[in-house]
């Protein structure tokens, strides 16, 4: 059922919501937003008369969002949002450039695609991206992406799934630290520092048992949950770390890090680009694709 637009309410009238509901006070969301504390309070009156619910309490001195308000608020955030995306992208594409939305992994953005992205830019001049970091799949309708970089299984709701590479984990540590051990053989990481990342606790537990090593030492060691924390410990000497190769390559030409044994494991995951639904024609996103793949295949060779 659609609702009727007269139903639908002001975007003024939902920053007013949402800045009030930030400050605790209708006086502070007045000085933000250029207004009188008078006119903000007519805003959320008339909000509150729109919708038929009470949105703010008012406890001391200050206004306190009412269990009705904290189920609203995030609703409310994300429509801003949209709407300063929509605003963004007008702007964006008013000299002739297109825009593209792209949700991608933290790491993956930070490690591998950023010292890429000049390649692509360069080549498509035309094509602004725009990349959110995002760690778990989400809704991409919703939150109008038009592509996605997914860490796991080709599975996502509303979306296909386009394989974009395999992961390959290596054991590295700094030079100090393979000096003061030195590693020829799986057992020589017995007893040594291990590093962790607390989302995969199995991996080098996994590893050992691939490699026919002492897998009880597999869950010794610090823990980290991000593979950035990882990386910059075992650079300083903290432990041996399993790192995928492809989050390292600056590192490892750099001689920051080193591999210590020639033992590769490739993870059950996989990466991939995800498409949502309806943007399959989408002509920035199938440039991106066509470039992205190219990319991998070269890592890859």
């Amino acid at each position: 059922m659609n609702v009727s637009r007269t139903l639908v309410p002001d975007l003024v009238v939902l920053q007013a919501f949402e800045c009030a509901a930030r400050h605790g006070s209708f006086t502070q969301a007045a000085t933000e937003l250029n207004l009188t504390q008078s006119a903000v309070s007519r805003q959320i009156r008339s909000l509150e008369s729109q919708l038929g619910v009470v949105l703010f309490e008012r406890v001391r001195r200050r206004v306190v969002l009412s269990a009705t308000g904290r189920s609203l608020l995030p609703s409310v955030l994300r429509l801003l949002a949209q709407s300063d995306e929509l605003v963004q992208q007008a702007m964006a594409s008013a000299d002739g450039r297109s825009s593209l939305s792209l949700a991608a992994l933290p790491t993956f953005s930070s490690r591998w695609l950023l010292p890429r992205l000049a390649d692509f830019t360069a080549r498509h001049p035309d094509i602004v991206v725009n990349i959110a970091s995002h760690s778990e799949p989400f809704d991409l309708a919703e939150q109008d992406f038009d592509l996605a970089i997914h860490y796991g299984q080709p599975v996502w709701a509303q979306a296909s799934c386009t394989y974009l590479c395999s992961e390959i984990i290596l054991p590295v540590a700094s030079p100090a630290l393979s000096a003061a051990h030195p590693v020829t053989t799986v057992d020589d990481l017995a007893g040594t520092p291990l590093l962790h990342l607390a989302t995969r606790p199995r991996q080098w537990l996994d590893w050992f048992d691939q490699n026919a090593g002492v897998g009880s030492v597999g869950y010794h060691g610090h823990r980290f949950d991000q593979f950035n924390m990882i990386i910059e410990a075992a650079i300083v000497g903290l432990g041996f770390a399993l790192l995928p190769k492809y989050l390292i390559e600056g590192e490892l030409a750099s001689g920051q890090l080193q591999v210590v044994l020639d033992r590769p494991m490739t993870t059950e995951n996989n990466y991939y680009l995800v498409s949502p639904e309806g943007k399959a024609d989408f002509q920035p996103a199938k440039v991106f694709e066509t470039w992205i793949l190219s990319q991998v295949s070269q890592v890859n060779r």
